[in-house]
């Protein structure tokens, strides 16, 4: 008598779907992440370019919205930015959500959060 190896054929189509399903997820969050890493960047880069030494709160707004635009940042906006200074850096932070429709009325939200702040390392150098 011989036993059978490997998978069925139901076997493979539950594992074809569940394939299927996790890469439409990810195609549709995909471009969210990509979004806030840009956003991450463009605030990040604004404050290690030394551009807002001397800006005031509307420069670093505007600063930011032509970033915004070059960036194709379309979450948020200048004017949603906090902007904070600790010590004589300027931090910039910025938190949003963003709905992602799935399917039918399912949809997926998520929480972004960020700053320009940078992790202080804690140990010997």
């Amino acid at each position: 008598m011989r036993t059978q190896r490997g998978m069925g054929f139901f076997g493979v189509l539950v594992m074809l779907i569940a394939i299927v399903f996790v890469a439409i997820v990810g195609m549709k969050v995909a471009p969210a992440y990509i979004e806030y890493f840009s956003i991450k960047k463009a605030v990040t880069g604004m404050v290690e370019s030394g551009e807002l030494r001397n800006a005031t709160v509307a420069d670093v707004r505007k600063a930011f919205d032509r970033r915004a635009i070059i960036d194709e940042i379309s979450s948020i906006q200048g004017s949603d930015l906090e902007i904070t200074k600790e010590g004589s850096e300027i931090v910039l932070g910025f938190a949003y959500e963003k709905r992602i429709p799935l399917f039918y009325n399912i949809s997926l939200l998520i929480d972004f959060q960020g700053s320009s702040k940078r992790a202080s390392s804690k140990g010997a150098d």
